[in-house]
C-alpha cells in the first residue's frame, strides 16, 4: 500500500479558493480522516487524491511518485461515494467483478478474486442477489468490496456512512475498521461526524475554510485542540472567554463570566484566552465542603434536563452564561441549584477568541 504525501495543494473554482496550500502527509496502512463542517474543502481533497480533480498548484505523491498528472485509472486509488451507484441488473458478484472485467483480468482469476472479497466483507451468501434486495448496510458493503476487488493502493471513502441509520452506521464503522486493518489499506475517509472519526481513525485532519486546522490522534484533538475552532467542532465542549489575572507555580487564575477558574499553566499565553471545557469533565457537586485548593466549583441554575439514555445532559445558567454538563449514570431528578467541580488540567486554555458560533454549539 502507498503512503500518501500532499505538497502545497491549492484548488480554485474560478475565484472561490476551495484549498489553500494543503501539506499533509499520510502512511501507508494508516486509516486516515479528513474532518470538517460542509464546505470546507474536503470531499474536493479528496477527489485531488483520486484524479477526479487537478489542482491549480502544488504536487500529489503515492510513495515517491508523483501522481499529480496522472489519470484516475493509472493512479490505483479507487473512490467509494456516499451513493453506492450498484447496477441494479447485476447479482453482488457480478458488482463486485466489475472493475476485474473492465481491466481484463482473467476468469477463472476473477472468480478468486471475488469470492476471497466477497468472504471478507461478510456478503458470500448474498453474492447472487440483486441490488434492491439488500438492505443499506449491505449495499454499502457491496460499494466497498468492488473497491477492493482491484487491489487499489489507496482507497478513499467519501462520507459512505451518510445513507445509513444510526445503528447501521455504527455497525458499518467499524466493518470498515475490520477490513482496513485486516486489509493493511491506505484509507482516506471523509466525514463531518465527529463521532465516526473518533472512534475508528488512526489521525485526523481538521479542516475549515479549505485550510488543515490541525493534525492529529483522536485523543490529542479532543484534549489538545491547537484552537478554539477545533475544541468546538471536535466533541462537545464549554468555551469560555477570559482574562488571565494570576500566575501561582503550575496554575493560573483566570476571570470569566462564570466566575474565576484555575487551570493549568502554559507557556507564551495572553492575557485574553479561551477556555475549553468538557461537559462530561464537569462532576456534579454532592458536597457543600469547601473544594480543595484550586479545584475550581461553579453553581448555576438548571435550565434544562435532557434525558439521554446512558446519560443526562444538564444546562446551567451562570451570570448569563450558559454551561452543559453531562451526568453519567443519569440524574432523573436535577436540583433547582446545581454546583459542578473540575481540575485545573480539565480546562484547556486556548489562545483565541470564541468563534463567533460557538455560543449555539457547544450547546447544540
Amino acid at each position: 500500500m502507498a503512503s500518501v504525501r500532499l505538497d502545497h495543494i491549492t484548488k480554485r473554482f474560478g475565484d472561490t479558493v476551495a484549498l489553500d496550500a494543503i501539506d499533509l502527509s499520510i502512511e501507508s496502512g494508516e486509516l486516515f480522516f479528513l474532518l470538517g463542517p460542509s464546505g470546507c474543502g474536503k470531499s474536493t481533497l479528496l477527489r485531488l487524491i483520486a484524479g477526479l480533480h487537478v489542482p491549480t498548484s502544488g504536487r500529489i505523491f503515492f510513495d515517491d511518485r508523483d501522481v499529480t498528472d496522472l489519470p484516475t485509472e493509472r493512479r490505483n486509488a479507487v473512490m467509494v461515494f456516499q451513493s453506492y451507484a450498484l447496477w441494479p441488473h447485476m447479482s453482488v458478484r457480478d458488482n463486485v467483478r466489475f472493475g476485474l472485467d473492465v481491466r481484463g483480468i482473467p476468469k477463472a482469476q476473477q472468480e478468486r478474486r471475488v469470492s476471497e472479497i466477497l468472504e471478507l466483507v461478510r456478503l458470500s451468501d448474498l453474492a447472487s442477489r440483486k441490488p434492491n434486495e439488500l438492505s443499506g448496510g449491505q449495499q454499502q458493503r457491496v460499494a466497498l468490496a468492488r473497491a477492493l476487488v482491484v487491489g487499489p493502493q489507496c482507497l478513499l471513502l467519501d462520507e459512505p456512512l451518510s445513507n445509513l441509520d444510526a445503528r447501521l452506521r455504527h455497525a458499518m464503522r467499524d466493518e470498515i475498521h475490520r477490513i482496513c486493518k485486516s486489509q493493511k489499506l491506505t484509507t482516506i475517509y471523509v466525514t463531518h461526524d465527529q463521532k465516526e472519526a473518533l472512534s475508528i481513525a488512526d489521525r485526523i485532519a481538521v479542516m475549515n475554510a479549505g485550510r488543515v486546522v490541525q493534525v492529529g490522534t483522536p485523543a490529542e484533538l479532543y484534549h489538545k485542540p491547537c484552537n478554539s475552532f477545533v475544541a468546538d467542532f471536535v466533541g462537545d465542549t464549554n468555551l469560555l472567554a477570559g482574562t488571565v489575572i494570576a500566575r501561582d507555580g503550575d496554575a493560573i487564575r483566570i476571570r470569566t463570566a462564570a466566575g474565576e477558574v484555575w487551570a493549568a499553566a502554559q507557556d507564551d499565553l495572553p492575557d485574553r484566552v479561551v477556555l475549553s471545557i468538557r461537559p462530561e469533565q464537569l462532576r456534579i457537586s454532592n458536597s457543600d465542603n469547601s473544594p480543595s485548593p484550586k479545584m475550581n466549583r461553579i453553581s448555576g441554575t438548571v435550565i434544562q434536563t435532557t434525558f439521554l439514555g446512558e446519560a443526562s445532559e444538564h444546562v446551567l445558567l451562570v451570570n448569563g452564561q450558559r454551561l452543559k454538563v453531562v451526568a453519567a449514570p443519569p440524574r432523573f431528578d436535577p436540583p433547582a441549584e446545581m454546583t459542578v467541580e473540575f481540575t485545573p488540567a480539565d480546562a484547556v486554555v486556548l489562545p483565541e477568541s470564541v468563534p463567533s458560533h460557538a455560543a449555539t454549539a457547544s450547546l447544540s
